[in-house]
């Protein structure tokens, strides 16, 4: 191997390691906040996403296979009433305006602090 191959291939490397590297920092953060008004039957949660709006956000409970939609309100507080007590810790799933897809699972537990903010783990 020519020593100007052997140093293409070390640029190469470094250049997808930075790629990588900056990837990693750039995922956008994503954070939960439990809502004033939220209940065992009512949930009410600010979802904040750098850079983007959320389109559209699921709510799938503890120990359920289901997805269920949250209804969008004002300043981009999602909510979701059931009629039996909600069953926490809460998973969420959601479409961004972007078209940005993603699930997190177990993000605000089941005995929640209204007005404290959930984020999930990286």
């Amino acid at each position: 191997m020519s020593m100007a191959s052997s140093s293409s291939s070390s640029l190469l490397a470094m250049a997808v390691l930075a790629a990588l590297f900056a990837g990693a920092w750039c995922v956008p953060k994503v954070t939960f906040t439990v809502e004033k008004g939220s209940n065992e039957k009512h949930l009410a949660v600010l979802v904040k996403y750098e850079g983007d709006t959320m389109a559209e956000v699921e709510l799938r409970e503890h120990g359920s296979d289901e997805w269920v939609a949250m209804t969008k309100g004002e300043g981009g507080v999602w909510t979701f009433d059931s009629e039996e007590p909600l069953q926490g810790p809460f998973n969420f799933r959601f479409l961004t305006e972007k078209g940005m897809k993603n699930v997190f699972d177990d993000v605000v537990p089941e005995k929640y602090t209204i007005g404290a903010t959930y984020a999930p783990e990286e």
